[in-house]
């Protein structure tokens, strides 16, 4: 059972997560949720753990319910400027600036981030797996990202998109070698190396 609370006091935390860092293509989409104190729902885990029918339910869920929810992203030419990482921590500082509700704490996803103005930060090694608001923020940040991802698919089919989303699979190296890159594509990652991966 995932914890709701990383202190138990009267400080809002929201908790922070990306998705689509370990992509070849698309923006990095990040979210912040601050969860009312209440909240408890037995199926909210790490997404990558869920079927796109429990992300997409959980998601109705969350938005409807959370105190607070925003999603940011950045785009793969923001990227190749600064570097996945520094991506998606200041996609994660984005979220954060649009919550309706000012968060006075945050507890991160990962081991990484950059103090966001004067606010306390955590940053949690497998925090989707253990605290409530991380593990929303995933849900969130991982289905805003794949409908993006899907609305994209039809501009380049020959990529599938709508099925990988834009990570490393077979098909999506093997259209790369094929058609070369789309706008969409992060420059700076090794595509080469990518597409030495065996099949």
């Amino acid at each position: 059972m995932l914890k709701l609370r990383f202190i138990e006091d009267d400080k809002l935390e929201a908790g922070c997560d990306e998705a689509g860092r370990g992509c070849l293509a698309g923006p990095v989409f990040a979210a912040a949720v601050v969860l009312p104190p209440d909240f408890k729902n037995e199926l909210l885990n790490d997404s990558k753990k869920l079927s796109k029918v429990n992300r997409d339910a959980l998601r109705s869920l969350i938005e409807k319910e959370a105190l607070a929810w925003a999603v940011a992203s950045m785009t793969a030419e923001e990227i190749d400027e600064i570097n996945i990482l520094n991506a998606s921590i200041y996609s994660m500082h984005k979220a954060v600036g649009k919550l309706k509700t000012e968060a006075q704490r945050l507890l991160i996803d990962g081991n990484r981030f950059k103090k966001y103005k004067s606010v306390e930060y955590h940053t949690i090694v497998k925090g989707d797996e253990k605290y409530m608001a991380i593990a929303a923020a995933s849900v969130l940040a991982k289905t805003h990202r794949d409908e993006y991802m899907e609305k994209i698919h039809s501009e380049f089919p020959d990529y599938d998109w709508k099925n990988n989303k834009g990570y490393p699979t077979p098909k999506h190296k093997e259209a790369i070698r094929l058609h070369g890159i789309t706008p969409f594509h992060r420059k700076t990652f090794r595509m080469s190396e990518q597409l030495k991966i065996s099949f």
